[in-house]
């Protein structure tokens, strides 16, 4: 009975300090065995493992990629137009005894702290930079831009053991003050070029217009001088038929001419000519039964 009393807290302090002595790393974490705040062993693989009990601790951090919002700062491009900007990281702990060194025991808050002071520097100093103005920043090429922050910031970061995976640009704005006269400039730029578009479609046209009277002045012309050589060949061929008819009979020829006369004279009824009774005008019209001379050819 007396044995087994003694035997009891000897056997629960061995377990006790079996249990304190094991330790388990997932394939999630990356550990460190301290002795007095010195390191002494780093568990990075997953596992089970033993330490010192009361002597040795073990401290864990994460082994996956983490991220990290940065305030918003306001910058200034080459043409001087300030942006409010802001980014978020993705980053990992890489060298688990630089970090360790690094930050103590502050941890991953001291770390994500000097991380964005780390950030922030180097948002200013390539937004800021010569040849890069608030249109690129707001374009689609500023992905060149973040990945000169990001290896920047990585160069800047080992030193922490860290690695900075990645960086960009959320938020990418003009601070408050600065929206309207931004905005009423880009109206008058966007008018400007509508002015130009205008003037350009007014220009090509009265082009056009101008190339449609042309052709069409130059085929009236064409137009009229083919129907005055056509009416000038109609009229030579008429004196030609005329001049025929004449040879061939002057008699009926005057006869002909004469009824014409009338035709186009005597229209209407109130058609008044006043001339002397002799005129030649009326010589078909003295006799009530004039002589009408015979066509040609006539039996």
């Amino acid at each position: 009975m007396n044995k087994t009393a003694y035997l009891l807290p000897i056997i629960v302090l061995a377990i006790v300090g079996i249990l304190s002595s094991l330790f388990i790393v997932t394939e999630k974490e990356k550990a460190l065995v301290l002795q007095f705040g010195q390191i002494r062993q780093v568990r990075e693989e997953p596992g089970l493992y033993f330490k010192i009990p009361l002597i040795q601790e073990v401290v864990k951090y994460d082994r996956r990629i983490l991220s990290l919002d940065t305030e918003t700062i306001e910058v200034t491009p080459s043409d001087d137009r300030r942006l409010v900007v802001d980014a978020f990281a993705r980053y990992r702990i890489a060298d688990v005894v630089r970090f360790r060194q690094a930050v103590g025991a502050g941890g991953l808050r001291t770390a994500e702290d000097r991380l964005a002071s780390i950030l922030n520097a180097q948002i200013r100093e390539v937004l800021g930079a010569d040849q890069v103005t608030s249109d690129t920043i707001l374009s689609a090429n500023r992905r060149v831009l973040m990945n000169r922050i990001r290896d920047q910031a990585q160069a800047n970061a080992v030193s922490l053991g860290l690695d900075v995976v990645d960086v960009r640009l959320k938020q990418t704005n003009l601070p408050q003050q600065n929206l309207e006269p931004t905005f009423a400039r880009m109206r008058a730029e966007r008018e400007r070029e509508a002015a130009d578009e205008v003037a350009r479609g007014n220009e090509a046209a009265q082009r056009v217009r101008a190339l449609a009277d042309r052709t069409v002045i130059e085929t009236l012309s064409e137009a009229e001088r083919e129907g005055q050589i056509t009416r000038g060949e109609a009229d030579a061929e008429a004196s030609a038929v005329f001049a025929r008819a004449y040879g061939a009979d002057p008699e009926f020829f005057g006869f002909y001419r004469s009824m014409q006369a009338y035709e186009a004279s005597l229209q209407g009824r109130n058609s008044t000519m006043v001339m002397t009774s002799d005129s030649s005008f009326f010589d078909y019209l003295y006799s009530a039964t004039p002589s009408v001379p015979a066509l040609p050819g006539a039996q």
